[in-house]
């Protein structure tokens, strides 16, 4: 406002406040407040707690109810009897089973070896060239329906007149596997420190030597979980191997499988229990050794 000399003075605090109010002050809680919201913690933690366990019940109840009646002392798993370990000498001595897992474990080697190489690069791709299909393609193969990919897998095997048996497998186990190798060391890569490289790049070493002897050293935990999570994913696998497998070529999940549509003995329990254990401890050492990308990140 002027101030009777042709100049204007501030106004004053009074002023300010009249023409641009304050907001009020939040109200605060009381006491009575203070202890609902304690109780509506409380009563909430409960029941994120109640669900997490029924969900872990749900989940885990049917595996530890496996590996409990692989140690019944009765030909039928239907009622407990006793404690015995004969079954699992029962699956030392079957010659059918010893195949089984042998074929298991062959392509499984294979399979996860060829993967890890072709993943690594994959996710080495992924992490270098910022392409919108390349992610695409990659992840691509872990959102499509086994059931789907084994059977395309089928056509495309018939189509090129390949005979089905074991090396059929191990395709189309690597074409699976590849995308859960790249996906972790594409996690790992984005964790890596670039300025390194840029160093080793600054003091005259070339691409392959950078990558030899500083990318290669930091992403190899990636790398070998990626291989064991790959090694797990082709063992443990049904679908695929189903559609791609011929006659000859019967492995672990296709022995269970034709064992329990007779019925569910011990037997199936004990070597249920057998791959059971070997699936978790794999998983365990992979999310050890990429932690990050074990939880999506």
């Amino acid at each position: 406002m002027s101030n009777g000399h042709g100049n204007y003075a501030a106004p004053d605090n009074e002023t300010r406040h009249a023409r641009f109010p304050l907001p009020s002050p939040l109200p605060q809680a009381g006491e009575g407040d203070k202890g609902l919201l304690r109780k509506f913690h409380v009563k909430h933690s409960w029941g994120l707690l109640l669900a997490g366990l029924g969900g872990s019940l749900f989940l885990y109840l049917p595996l530890v109810i496996v590996v409990v009646y692989s140690f019944n002392d009765s030909n039928i798993a239907a009622q407990w009897v006793g404690f015995t370990w004969r079954w699992y000498d029962v699956l030392l001595h079957d010659a059918e089973m010893i195949q089984a897992a042998y074929n298991s474990l062959l392509i499984a080697l294979v399979a996860s070896a060829v993967a890890t190489v072709l993943g690594t690069l994959a996710g080495m791709a992924m992490y270098r060239y910022k392409l919108r299909l390349l992610p695409f393609l990659v992840v691509a193969p872990l959102a499509i329906p086994e059931i789907l990919t084994g059977v395309s897998l089928l056509v495309f095997f018939v189509l090129l007149n390949m005979t089905l048996g074991l090396i059929s497998i191990m395709l189309a186990h690597i074409s699976f596997c590849i995308s859960f190798v790249a996906i972790v060391v594409r996690s790992r890569l984005a964790g890596m420190d670039e300025s390194l490289v840029e160093a080793a790049r600054d003091l005259g070493a070339t691409p392959w030597q950078s990558f030899r002897l500083i990318t290669l050293p930091l992403i190899v935990p990636g790398v070998l979980a990626g291989a064991l999570l790959a090694f797990t994913m082709s063992i443990d696998d049904f679908v695929i191997t189903f559609f791609t497998a011929g006659v000859e070529s019967t492995t672990l999940p296709l022995k269970i499988y034709t064992m329990i549509k007779i019925a569910v003995t011990p037997e199936v329990n004990a070597i249920s229990t057998i791959l059971m254990l070997i699936t978790l401890l794999l998983v365990t050492i992979a999310s050890k050794l990429a932690p990050n990308a074990m939880r999506g990140g």
